[in-house]
């Protein structure tokens, strides 16, 4: 595993590591052995030991230069090597792991082991010598360690995920845990400083099996003999008689109230499935299914609100999924292009079968994509779900002109580079989708990867945001989320999210940022080819950004200097508020809306001879009003730089608002 060792600097030290890592999602989980990929956590059995402390400050790999998406040939380092599969490698239940060593299926309950390691070292034998160190300050042995996920962070960051199988018995006790939880969080462990700089545990879960409570137990006394019942007092015969009698009373009353909870339970169950049937009709479709199709479907309630296409229709439409027809593949599936019976030209999204997503799931997510309408964007006009061949498909309206990634970085832009007011118009459009999502749509919806290829061109290069796959309802009255797996693409993460799992409606806002970036520099957001330091495209852009005299050096080489250099400078201070690295000093998207719109304003006011004031005339539209000195940024890091800075202006806003489009 590639780490930075102290003689040598961050960028050289882990230079073969971002060759490893690219065009990948956040979430890269290198595992190590496959049947490590159960969710052991959601085991009612489990019981989590979390550390006193917190998470790793983000200050230290905020900025962290992921690799580029073209440079994909390293392999992993040969410090952590994937160990040999066991021939009952798939013998264990669930939270249980194969004890290493045995021959036959010997399975046991382990300890979970997550930390955080800063500045790892570049030994090659790294892994040997790290669990050696881990285990012997343990007091446990090497072979009880088995590292399963690892994935690096920052420059040198490692996150690393290992299971402690007990050496006898089927699990470790709870003296043991408490004090391997004591030992790592308060650093009584200290690992040699040559292989690792600091550390920090953020989790340990102790698996262990489900003890069941003991039975009650009744005591009855013994029946005396017939040689011993005439030695028997009548007194003591007339008390064991009534022990006698109360306990069958206490056992008959034991079995009555355990009859009446089973026919209460019954009863209550027959009237909840009652009223489920009165609530959810069966919905007939127009269209004839196939059998399969049926049998699976039905079980599960359908959204009304969008239509089931039947699985013949969208094969037919994609000539069977004929790979000259296909798009373009993502992580969660490939998308086809094609023509329904009726003409409607779509773009099929056919999922990966066995994701994370059950069948009620994906129902519930298309449910909340039906409801989802504005003019940018893109609609989803059907969906097809089987659940006995887990085939999932979405049915987008076909956006015909490509994505914004290849107009700005691909073939279609290299011959016809886009225009500085193409640029805005593709800005404001893609703010307004983004927008919506957050601030008009109930509930709110965070898309979660927003990036460039995900805006797509129609003819006339508006702009309609797409791939929902990825979005999540946020919880009603709330702007965040906590997931348990950081999903996203490098480049467009924002560090909140990458350190903690928190996602926010302002991590939508940092990724719209890097895009506005894109507009304007015309740089990828991670490009490996660009000179040691500037890489990531923020990390680069944030000391100009703080220089107003040295803002043009963002501007992309191709537009030949043609745009208004003030409206320049103002779309800088957007981008610079929206990837600020603290998520309350970025402004809402609807704040961005507005400050965009006001932008195009000015250029049209500057394009044209102002009217006469026409007194006596309602005016349905809004003004602002800047003195500049202030705006709407003005609290952040960037305040030096307002939108509007040294202009007296009074700006009427387009009429239209969040609303437009629906």
């Amino acid at each position: 595993l590639n780490v930075v060792a102290p003689a040598i600097s961050p960028s050289q030290s882990w230079r073969p590591v971002r060759s490893m890592l690219s065009k990948a999602k956040v979430d890269i989980s290198i595992s190590v052995s496959e049947q490590r990929r159960k969710k052991l956590y959601s085991s009612p059995a489990t019981l989590s030991v979390h550390p006193p402390m917190s998470a790793p400050s983000y200050s230290s790999i905020s900025d962290a230069a992921p690799p580029d998406a073209a440079s994909n040939t390293s392999a992993a380092p040969s410090g952590l090597v994937q160990p040999p599969v066991s021939p009952h490698n798939a013998c264990c239940s669930h939270n249980m792991v194969q004890k290493r060593g045995s021959q036959d299926c010997h399975c046991v309950y382990p300890v979970r082991v997550e930390l955080f390691l800063r500045n790892v070292s570049l030994t090659s034998n790294w892994s040997d010598e790290f669990l050696g160190e881990l285990a012997s300050q343990l007091s446990l042995r090497v072979t009880q360690f088995e590292i399963v996920n690892f994935y690096v962070v920052g420059a040198s960051g490692l996150n690393i995920t290992m299971y402690i199988a007990p050496h006898t018995g089927i699990s470790f006790s709870a003296d043991q845990v408490t004090a391997m939880n004591y030992s790592l969080s308060q650093h009584t462990v200290q690992i040699n400083p040559v292989l690792v700089g600091d550390y920090n545990l953020l989790n340990l879960t102790w698996f262990r099996p489900l003890v069941l409570a003991p039975a009650p137990t009744f005591t009855i006394s013994p029946k005396p003999s017939p040689s011993q019942a005439s030695t028997v007092p009548r007194h003591s015969a007339d008390t064991s008689n009534e022990k006698h009698m109360s306990l069958i009373t206490i056992i008959c009353i034991f079995i009555g109230a355990l009859i009446a909870v089973l026919v209460i339970a019954m009863f209550i169950c027959f009237c909840k499935l009652r009223k489920g049937k009165r609530k959810v009709p069966p919905v007939e479709t127009p269209k004839q299914r196939t059998p399969d199709a049926v049998s699976a479907v039905d079980s599960l309630p359908r959204p009304t609100s969008t239509r089931f296409l039947a699985y013949d229709e969208l094969k037919e439409a994609t000539n069977n999924f004929d790979p000259s027809s296909m798009l373009g593949e993502g992580g969660f599936g490939r998308v086809f292009k094609g023509v329904l019976t009726d003409g409607t030209a779509v773009a099929i999204k056919k999922l990966t079968s066995g994701g994370h997503q059950g069948d009620k799931e994906f129902l519930v997510e298309v449910e909340m994509l039906s409801r989802l309408h504005h003019r940018n964007l893109v609609k989803l006009i059907g969906y097809y779900s089987n659940r006995e061949s887990s085939q999932n498909l979405l049915c987008y309206e076909l956006v015909p002109n490509g994505s914004l990634e290849a107009w700005l970085h691909g073939t279609l832009g290299a011959s016809r580079p886009l225009d500085w007011d193409t640029r805005m118009r593709i800005a404001l459009d893609a703010a307004r989708g983004l927008a919506y999502l957050h601030e008009d749509s109930q509930p709110c919806v965070i898309h979660r990867d927003f990036k460039a290829s995900n805006i797509l061109l129609e003819d006339d290069f508006h702009a309609k945001v797409s791939d929902f796959g990825l979005a999540k309802q946020a919880p009603e009255g709330c702007t965040n989320y906590l997931s348990t797996r950081v999903m996203g693409t490098f480049g467009y993460v924002a560090p909140e999210y990458a350190m903690t799992g928190h996602l926010l409606v302002k991590s939508d806002v940092y990724s719209y940022g890097v895009v506005l970036l894109e507009l304007l520099t015309g740089r990828r957001p991670v490009d490996m080819s660009q000179p040691s330091g500037q890489e990531n495209l923020v990390t680069w852009a944030r000391p100009i950004l703080r220089d107003k005299d040295t803002l043009e050096e963002l501007a992309d080489p191709k537009l030949g200097g043609q745009y208004p250099k003030d409206d320049f400078v103002r779309v800088c201070t957007i981008a610079a508020a929206c990837v600020s690295p603290e998520a309350s000093q970025r402004p809402t998207m609807g704040e961005v809306v507005q400050s965009l719109k006001m932008v195009q304003r000015s250029e049209f006011q500057e394009s044209i001879p102002t009217p006469p004031a026409r007194p006596n005339v309602r005016q349905s539209s809004t003004t602002y009003e800047s003195d500049g000195t202030s705006s709407m940024f003005s609290s952040g890091p960037f305040s030096g730089l307002s939108p509007f800075e040294t202009e007296n202006i009074s700006r009427t806003a387009f009429s239209e608002d969040l609303h437009e489009g629906r």
